[in-house]
């Protein structure tokens, strides 16, 4: 089928900084840039997707047991699942409630409850074309005494925002309307939630992996002289340039970017144990270490991507020896976690460990904080993150709830780490060589969508 589409322009005179040591390179060197889909296309592919989503969710709500799943979405206040579960349109209704129930051998039944008909709704669940004779009240009623779940399952005391976004009014409302039998048997859904948004399927891929290019093709641009003037633009020049090219480029965020900048002979600031954000007001000087964290989200998904580029001193061709191999120090880090000691089943405290071991023999001062990645940025599934390992004992093993969860096969991560190494040229300074890059997990370990950073990505100075 021809899908109408858009294509997104890039700037025809955008010189930026190659991977490779001094070397730069032009635009046209670039990967093409993604072609994107209008909004109208974006909604069927989604829809198809939400016909493989939907097939799987009897298998998971009985591993999960869970015999009935409500979901409400009310007006003016979304709930984050329901562009999951539903059709990924706009809802304005009072109170729209999705409901799945486990019906046996009858199979999985799919409800809406609205206060309207809706035909797209009804192409994915069973909803009356005239709701004003079968009223909210006496529907969901209705759902009890046909079915009574013994676990129905809602956004309740979840450790994560979407796993709790039931309001407390609605939660009254659902226990009101299908009576106090049916409350009695309310649980909460954050295993059953955890999985269903936790488990990729193959038709997301390669749209996936064109968001990860779109996103890596902006951070580059967003690192070089296109952008910076060294010694004139400011840390809030370039959050101001990235906003407005997520802008023409029709995506959106789930973050401010956040600029570090780090200098010879100034201590580095630190926030909450990491490398602090830049104010807006520095002004980036040759000389400087510029890091960005960046993410786009575009088809209900979501990017998280961090790069580093060094400004080149005046004379300066490449970046010192001992950054250099800083920068080497990170993809060992990378290499550590990724190739050896991810595999599926494994726990995200095992890997954390084996990874953080290596670490310690290789004499590599290392900190993982690496987090499931999908549909939301800081997704949910196995996290591999040291602040698991600060939750309990002496040992420093990684033991908190996320880091005991095990990694999928197929499942998305983003591999986001740091090590500090002394710069003989900064007269043993320690700096921090700060990498993050969406990856998927295979029988082999994770791998890249898109190449890692092995080289500063260079800026020069006039």
């Amino acid at each position: 089928m021809n899908l109408q589409k858009w294509v997104l322009c890039l700037a025809a005179c955008v010189v930026l900084s190659s991977p490779i040591a001094g070397q730069k390179t032009k635009a046209k060197d670039l990967p093409n840039t993604p072609e994107l889909l209008p909004w109208s296309q974006q909604i069927t592919v989604r829809e198809g997707w939400l016909v493989k989503r939907h097939a799987m969710l009897l298998d998971m709500m009985r591993r999960n047991h869970v015999d009935m799943w409500i979901v409400v979405n009310e007006e003016f206040h979304d709930d984050p699942l329901t562009e999951y579960v539903a059709p990924p349109r706009v809802y304005t209704g009072g109170r729209d409630i999705f409901v799945f129930v486990d019906a046996g051998d009858a199979g999985l039944k799919k409800i809406a409850v609205t206060g309207y008909s809706e035909e797209n709704v009804q192409r994915f669940f069973e909803s009356s074309d005239d709701p004003s004779k079968q009223p909210v009240d006496k529907q969901l009623r209705a759902l009890w005494d046909t079915y009574h779940p013994a676990h129905i399952a809602i956004g309740i005391d979840g450790r994560r925002g979407v796993t709790r976004s039931l309001t407390k009014s609605s939660y009254d409302f659902l226990a009101d309307k299908m009576g106090p039998d049916a409350a009695k048997n309310f649980v909460p859904a954050q295993e059953l939630i955890g999985e269903y948004l936790a488990t990729r399927i193959p038709e997301e891929f390669d749209t996936y992996n064109q968001e990860v290019i779109l996103t890596d093709i902006i951070t580059k641009r967003a690192l070089s002289n296109e952008v910076i003037t060294p010694g004139k633009t400011t840390v809030g020049d370039v959050r101001r340039w990235l906003y407005d090219e997520m802008w023409r480029n029709r995506v959106g965020t789930w973050f401010q970017p956040d600029l570090r900048v780090q200098r010879k002979g100034m201590p580095p600031e630190t926030s909450r144990g990491f490398l602090a954000v830049a104010k807006e007001d520095v002004v980036i000087q040759p000389g400087d270490l510029v890091h960005l964290d960046f993410g786009i989200s575009y088809m209900g998904m979501s990017t998280d991507w961090q790069k580093m580029a060094y400004v080149l001193l005046p004379g300066e061709k490449s970046v010192p020896a001992g950054l250099q191999k800083a920068m080497g120090n990170t993809n060992a880090l990378q290499d550590a976690l990724m190739l050896r000691a991810a595999r599926p089943g494994r726990t995200g405290g095992e890997v954390y460990n084996l990874t953080m071991d290596e670490m310690k023999q290789k004499g590599i001062e290392a900190m993982i904080y690496s987090h499931p990645i999908g549909n939301q940025g800081h997704g949910l599934g196995a996290s591999i993150d040291f602040r698991a390992s600060q939750t309990v004992n002496p040992t420093h093993e990684a033991v908190g709830p996320s880091s005991q969860e095990r990694l999928r096969n197929g499942s998305y991560q983003s591999i986001e780490l740091n090590t500090r190494t002394a710069i003989p040229e900064w007269g043993g300074q320690k700096i921090y060589v700060m990498a993050e890059d969406d990856a998927y997990l295979t029988d082999d370990g994770y791998k890249f969508f898109q190449a890692r950073q092995t080289a500063f990505y260079l800026i020069r100075s006039k």
